[in-house]
């Protein structure tokens, strides 16, 4: 039997929101560790990972997990995977920036059967099934239909981690802006993704994300009727690193040809 079958999505939402409550004690997001260039993790981060992590190992012993604040050299991805980034954002948290989120995925063979990303600031759920649609707030969801670049709003990452990019990055988001009606900068891959998927904005993209910044979200963009690959087109997986170019699809392959302009 698929361990999608053993889920109880209800309990899973149950879980995600009651450690969402960590995301409002300043004094705790402020207790910030620097992992590296840009790469903070704050006592919020440790403390929403400790408590989904501990809860889905109550509930499902058999199905691994793999998050962001821990070592995942030892995950098999040849069986079940919970794949979680406790505060997709969390610059932003530090800065009092309320676009940051709870991104868990489910991963099996090899693919992702289940998606939620969870804004707590606007208490905004979206959720996908493998299959079985996207939906914010228990209300489905689908991409915008724009269709031609000149009126589409797309949202940019700039790879903050890989400063030895710049130049690449930003020749790429030059060629973006001068096609299309705006752009913007979130900070929170998981939320980008989200928002395409309900129509807020058209496409996104960003180099050398990790695992738990796209993993729920590559699904729920999916299901909501959009498309997700690399800068090349091609197909994308949560087990390794990787460019990821996520749109309402209409407009994909043009994106990929101004991409590697």
């Amino acid at each position: 039997m698929s361990v999608l079958q053993t889920v109880d999505f209800d309990e899973i939402i149950s879980i995600i929101k009651s450690a969402s409550g960590l995301f409002h004690n300043e004094e705790a997001a402020e207790n910030v560790t620097i992992k590296g260039r840009a790469d903070f993790v704050t006592e919020v981060d440790l403390a929403v990972q400790k408590t989904i992590c501990k809860r889905l190992a109550a509930k499902y012993p058999d199905i691994q997990f793999m998050g962001e604040e821990k070592d995942n050299s030892d995950i098999d991805f040849d069986k079940a995977v919970w794949i979680l980034d406790p505060v997709d954002g969390t610059t932003n948290l530090i800065h009092h920036y309320q676009e940051n989120c709870i991104s868990l995925a489910l991963y099996e063979c090899h693919r992702v059967v289940a998606g939620f990303i969870y804004n707590p600031w606007h208490d905004e759920l979206f959720f996908a099934k493998k299959n079985g649609g996207a939906f914010l707030n228990g209300e489905p969801i689908h991409v915008r239909e724009c269709s031609d670049l000149a009126d589409c709003l797309i949202s940019v990452g700039t790879a903050p981690y890989s400063h030895e990019r710049a130049d690449f990055v930003f020749h790429q988001i030059k060629n973006v802006f001068l096609r299309v009606a705006d752009i913007r900068r979130i900070g929170s891959a998981a939320l980008e993704l989200a928002y395409i998927a309900c129509g807020r904005l058209d496409a996104y993209f960003e180099p050398n994300l990790k695992p738990w910044d796209f993993a729920a979200g590559m699904l729920i963009v999916a299901e909501a009727g959009g498309k997700v690959t690399d800068f090349e087109g091609n197909p994308i997986t949560p087990e390794h690193p990787q460019d990821i170019l996520a749109s309402n699809d209409r407009i994909h392959r043009e994106m990929i040809e101004v991409l590697n302009q």
